[in-house]
């Protein structure tokens, strides 16, 4: 019995449904790729071709870091995971994205206006002072901002058809992680206090150190002067019953190491980080959607990453998809 080994020579393209335990999900052969080497063939590139990026999109020096250990190819490829999730939260808004085109430890720069080399699949819309500012419509536009070093995706409370809001936020702010369940404690309580109201709150993680309560408005329901009236009068009462622990005030060399409870930012104009969006820090967290049952003594913000929120997804699904 002779054997023979022959060095890999001829490479081809598969369609399938995924790789389980290194074994392709129902293959079927494609065509041959006389332009590609076999060492063009990689695991990261294997990766990238089952995420199904858009034909107009292209990662460019995809080896870049953007984290510790999360390279520009993993970075885009996570945007297109969550795309489904974080996509309809940005749409018809003013965007505001924060780049890192040499990742989080080096400059980076806040972007709401079209850059002039924009392609044409980005949207826009005017701004008073005659600047056109991002509006992300469409999964092309979203992987060529994350292409183009978008780690951070800010959005307003209305939509570019509408002067009011669409939602109420309350930013819980705690000084340290160390405070983290005084974000806990106002959390379940501003959560009873507004379903009392007949409101349906929504809980996720800044990606930080606190968390942040969507309250969901329907269209004309409020205007930002009686969300401001309402939002204050719940800060105050937590303030005024838990003094300890909550805090309006915004000066923090004033909040002695108490919870900022943060109404002041929900108003025109003003924006609060997406769910599903990174934050930059070196642990690549995401403000992540949670169920009511997590937030508890156990919840750990950091533990939402971009390396664990695509199996999370997989497993739970999205909370605030089964909230509505």
């Amino acid at each position: 019995r002779n054997e023979w080994t022959l060095d890999p020579s001829v490479c081809i393209e598969i369609h399938c449904l995924g790789v389980d335990n290194g074994e392709l999900r129902e293959p079927v052969f494609s065509q041959f790729r006389f332009d590609l080497k076999p060492e063009d063939c990689t695991v990261d590139n294997v990766n990238l071709g089952l995420s199904q990026l858009p034909d107009d999109i292209e990662i460019t020096k995809p080896d870049k870091l953007f984290f510790p250990n999360v390279t520009k190819r993993d970075y885009v490829q996570y945007i297109r995971t969550v795309a489904p999730f974080l996509l309809p939260r940005l749409m018809n808004k003013r965007l505001t994205t924060i780049r890192f085109p040499d990742g989080i430890h080096d400059k980076s720069f806040y972007q709401k206006h079209v850059p002039s080399y924009a392609p044409g699949f980005l949207d826009s819309v005017a701004d008073e002072e005659g600047n056109y500012d991002i509006v992300c419509n469409n999964l092309e536009s979203l992987l060529w901002l994350a292409n183009h070093s978008a780690i951070e995706f800010h959005v307003p409370f209305q939509t570019v058809e509408s002067n009011l809001p669409d939602e109420m936020v309350f930013d819980l702010d705690p000084p340290s992680l160390s405070k983290f369940p005084d974000a806990i404690k106002a959390a379940q309580l501003i959560r009873k206090m507004t379903e009392e109201k007949g409101f349906q709150p929504l809980v996720k993680t800044s990606g930080r150190t606190g968390l942040q309560l969507h309250i969901p408005l329907k269209e004309k329901q409020m205007t930002f002067q009686e969300t401001r009236v309402f939002m204050e009068a719940v800060s105050l009462v937590l303030t005024e019953n838990f003094p300890d622990l909550f805090t309006v005030e915004r000066l923090k060399k004033n909040r002695k190491n108490r919870l900022y409870l943060d109404y002041v930012q929900h108003a025109p104009g003003k924006t609060i980080i997406a769910p599903y969006s990174c934050r930059a820090t070196k642990e690549a967290t995401v403000a992540t959607p949670l169920f009511w049952e997590e937030v508890n003594e156990k919840l750990n913000p950091k533990a939402f990453t971009v390396h664990t929120i695509p199996d999370r997804l997989i497993d739970k699904g999205c909370p605030w998809l089964q909230s509505t």
